[in-house]
């Protein structure tokens, strides 16, 4: 089992003997974060950009993006823990053909909408100018 911790992400670069210009000073400092936490036993899973709405004024709300640092480290199972508890089965989804095809829908998309539109439309036309001049609209 797995215990996580969040923190933010660095958004500006600390300045370091031999490191120069902007984006190295910005790569530099999240490797020290991500080595800072390492040391600590806590492993990093990946960067993630997520939606935090704050409030503004007295009735007003804005939404920031964030970004966070997600690590993980493994927590130690008690010995006395049932066997179910002591190691956790993660089950992976299997994809069958079956599956696949029901997942994605054919046909009923935009473009073959706008087809079907055009061909109705040619149709229409035709049949306009096929038509005696008494069955043409006036």
């Amino acid at each position: 089992m797995f215990e996580y911790k969040v923190v933010p992400a660095p958004t500006k670069g600390v300045k370091a003997k031999g490191v120069k210009g902007a984006e190295a000073r910005f790569a530099f400092t999240v490797e020290q974060a991500i080595n800072d936490l390492a040391a600590d036993g806590w492993e990093y899973v990946r960067t993630d950009v997520l939606p935090s709405e704050e409030r503004v004024g007295l009735t007003g709300s804005v939404t920031n993006w964030r970004n966070l640092m997600v690590f993980r480290r493994g927590i130690a199972v008690a010995d006395d823990a049932p066997a179910s508890e002591a190691a956790p089965v993660r089950v992976e989804p299997v994809l069958t053909a079956a599956a696949v095809s029901s997942a994605v829908p054919e046909g009923g998309g935009i473009a073959e909408a706008e087809a079907q539109e055009t061909d109705a439309e040619a149709r229409e036309a035709e049949a306009y100018e096929e038509g005696s001049e008494e069955t043409r609209p006036t």
